[in-house]
């Protein structure tokens, strides 16, 4: 049988005048739509641009950019904050050679993070320097990940590799064990902030996962758990819960024994995501036929295989949209902290705002960590759209 290939014809191009006659005003009513949501557009605009550049006091954020940024921390102690970014910044490297774009993102950020440190923080030279040769440790980092794309378990490793970078960079914010203890009180700004962000992210992931496992189970006392649990805590205000980690919690506790405020945060935090996160996976547990399930038994694998092999991975990939607008829920939601005494971001907001020569500039400080939650919480977005089109969900 011979194949006809059909030919069609050349669509013609359309210029920026045939576009708007066609979208813009193409009647009468859209025509003064139109014009009226430009004039509206133009006021809002330039009204915003004359604040901007006129009358806005940027001073209140170029003064205390370091306070924004780490607070209170020790400057004699800044070279462990380099040493966390440089190994983001290789493992970010590693990952955007291994991985591809998915991770260039992550790498541009943190490299642009330790120029901006590097140039704007009053620090010594030696930590200048250190900064900057970040931005050699990512293009190290990325060289490596080219290479390891010939080894069959490197993304296995780099996922390690991540997952023990965390307990480290605690380790060194934090000191003991060899290192000078740096005080919780002085963990402040964006040090916290993120602190906070990626450990209540990191933690409450698997036990989110293994909460909806839980509910789905065919043993009673497992599932009812589950859905006691996650039904209590969703009924629960966030809030609610950072005050009983920090106010009920040590009344619990054996004499002598005490958590500091920022581990009691992380734990109300990771408790209370985990209740969501598990029902996000459940739906796309709910979502993945059962014919995989029977296949996968057929074919001779236990049921813990076949759950963490074969419906596990495509319930998560499923999920990714609604997993990901959690961890963006949660990374918003660390401004909370501020309340029950935790200086995050909103925490020196307020700090700054109390400083006589700032009083009242409210709107220049807000707009700058409305800026920095944005750049997250977007970075978080393009992430996950890239993951979704990586896995061709």
């Amino acid at each position: 049988m011979t194949q006809v290939s059909v030919t069609l014809p050349p669509q013609a191009s359309q210029t920026a005048y045939q576009w708007a006659k066609k979208n813009l005003f193409s009647s009468w009513f859209n025509s003064l739509l139109t014009v009226v949501c430009v004039w509206l557009l133009y006021q809002v605009v330039s009204n915003v641009w004359i604040w901007v550049t006129t009358k806005a006091q940027w001073a209140v954020v170029g003064s205390n950019f370091r306070l924004f940024l780490v607070g209170l921390y020790p400057v004699e102690e800044f070279w462990r904050l380099w040493i966390i970014l440089a190994i983001a910044g290789s493992l970010a490297g590693i990952s955007w050679g291994l991985w591809g774009r998915f991770s260039r993102m992550v790498a541009i950020a943190i490299s642009s993070l330790s120029i901006a440190l590097a140039i704007l923080l009053p620090v010594d030279g030696i930590s200048k320097v250190l900064t900057l040769s970040i931005s050699g440790a990512i293009a190290i980092g990325f060289l490596i990940g080219q290479q390891g794309k010939r080894f069959e378990k490197s993304s296995l490793i780099l996922a390690i590799a991540w997952l023990a970078s965390l307990p480290i960079c605690l380790w060194l914010v934090g000191g003991n064990f060899g290192l000078t203890a740096v005080d919780v009180n002085v963990w402040n700004g964006l040090v916290l902030t993120l602190i906070v962000a990626i450990s209540g992210i990191t933690f409450s992931f698997p036990l989110g996962v293994l909460l909806a496992l839980g509910r789905q189970s065919t043993l009673p006392l497992i599932k009812w758990f589950c859905i006691f649990y996650i039904e209590i805590v969703r009924g629960l205000p966030l809030i609610g819960i950072l005050f009983m980690a920090q106010v009920m919690l040590p009344l619990f506790l054996p004499a002598g024994l005490e958590i500091d405020r920022v581990l009691r945060a992380i734990a109300a935090f990771v408790l209370f995501s985990a209740a969501y996160l598990a029902e996000n996976v459940r739906g796309g547990l709910q979502s993945i036929p059962k014919g995989q399930a029977e296949a996968a038994r057929a074919l001779g694998l236990s049921t813990p295989l076949t759950i963490f092999l074969i419906v596990l991975p495509q319930a998560l990939k499923a999920s990714i949209p609604a997993i990901v607008g959690q961890f963006i829920g949660l990374f918003k939601d660390t401004s909370l902290v501020a309340i029950v005494g935790l200086v995050d971001l909103m925490g020196v907001s307020r700090t700054v705002l109390s400083q006589p020569e700032f009083i009242g500039r409210y709107a220049e400080v807000y707009l700058f960590v409305a800026l920095i939650y944005w750049m997250f919480c977007f970075s978080l977005s393009q992430a996950s759209q890239k993951l979704e089109k990586r896995l061709q969900t």
